[in-house]
């Protein structure tokens, strides 16, 4: 990179540090040794959580006391039958037979597909629209999240080993961010513990003195990482939970019609499978400007846009690949039914 690109680039990067940008590789100032040696990534993390502590505070209300304690302590909220048995199984039903739509991604030896739970798809799938707008599902979403804002919603289905590629880099543990932030899994049907299930390890939320520490010096050598973790989603190791004197990941082998709402800047994974499989879910995720200090004023709540993040999203994929900058990882598989087998060239 040129000195006159970099000049140009400096207060782009300057204004990134305020946002939710994460890569070291991509941004020079986050990337930078020095400034993360005197603490400029531990910096952010501290602001960040301090902040989202403030905006979960605004949204307690709408949690039972239970609930908020077990996310305080363990990063995640497990709401097993989260659903009534006539609606969970309405539900199942209506996901197994609709046909929509898919976007497919390849990583490694696993195939994640996805159909977009906007307006138009909804409508044709009322046990569906229930579920996900219902204010259960809403309430711990928003909560875990930290604002009161639209998840995007998908199903999702996840085909384990469907080749014979590199290991799926999802079953490495790791964090997905520097700052608080959600995902969500309705589980349709039971996941058994050696066939991809959720991976998490308890408390790894907080931001002890131990977990900064590690930040600090992940932060230091990130140009010397992995190219996952030089981007900002570090992965971790099973000496580092022990330095951080965190538990072992704890496999989430649950039944059917089970809730996990986890904050995912906490350390997690998808499980290995130990043959091919797969695990159809409702998925959730939400992710905002960290600084942000209010909870609401969200523009994809507007009529025009609500609902539509998702296919909004993969259409500036495409457009973008159109004119030569970059290639999309979400590539359209036709209209079938979550379960259909993929094509393993998705």
């Amino acid at each position: 990179m040129t000195t006159a690109l970099r000049w140009l680039l400096a207060p782009v990067w300057a204004a990134q540090i305020f946002t939710g940008a994460k890569s070291f590789c991509d941004n020079r100032i986050l990337g930078d040794v020095r400034l993360n040696e005197r603490g400029l990534h531990v910096w952010r993390v501290r602001l960040a959580n301090r902040m989202a502590e403030a905006r979960r505070a605004k949204l307690a209300s709408r949690l039972s006391p239970e609930d908020r304690a077990e996310f305080a302590a363990n990063g995640f909220i497990l709401k097993r039958n989260f659903l009534p048995e006539d609606q969970f199984r309405a539900l199942v039903d209506e996901i197994g037979r609709t046909e929509a739509p898919v976007r497919e991604m390849k990583q490694g030896d696993a195939i994640t597909r996805r159909i977009a739970l906007d307006p138009q798809i909804l409508k044709k799938m009322p046990a569906t629209d229930k579920a996900v707008n219902g204010d259960a599902f809403q309430n711990l979403v928003r909560y875990v999240s930290t604002y009161d804002a639209e998840p995007i919603v998908y199903v999702q289905t996840v085909f384990a080993q469907v080749d014979r590629s590199a290991t799926d880099p999802q079953t490495s543990v790791h964090a997905d961010t520097f700052h608080p932030t959600m995902k969500a899994w309705l589980f349709l049907h039971d996941v058994e513990e050696d066939l991809g299930p959720f991976v998490y390890v308890p408390g790894s939320h907080r931001p002890t003195k131990r977990r900064l520490a590690w930040e600090r010096r992940m932060s230091v050598n990130a140009s010397k990482l992995d190219r996952l973790s030089s981007r900002g989603s570090f992965r971790v190791t099973a000496r580092d939970l022990k330095r951080m004197a965190l538990p072992a990941p704890q496999k989430f082998a649950v039944p059917a019609n089970t809730l996990v709402v986890a904050d995912t800047s906490g350390f997690h994974a998808r499980g290995a499978s130990v043959r091919p499989s797969t695990r159809v879910e409702i998925w959730a995720y939400a992710r905002r400007n960290p600084f942000l200090p209010f909870v609401g004023l969200d523009p994809w709540a507007l009529s025009p846009l609500k609902g539509r993040q998702a296919p909004i999203f993969w259409a500036l994929l495409d457009r973008l690949e159109k004119f030569g900058l970059g290639k999309s990882p979400w590539r359209a598989a036709g209209t079938v039914t979550a379960a259909t087998p993929p094509s393993v060239k998705a």
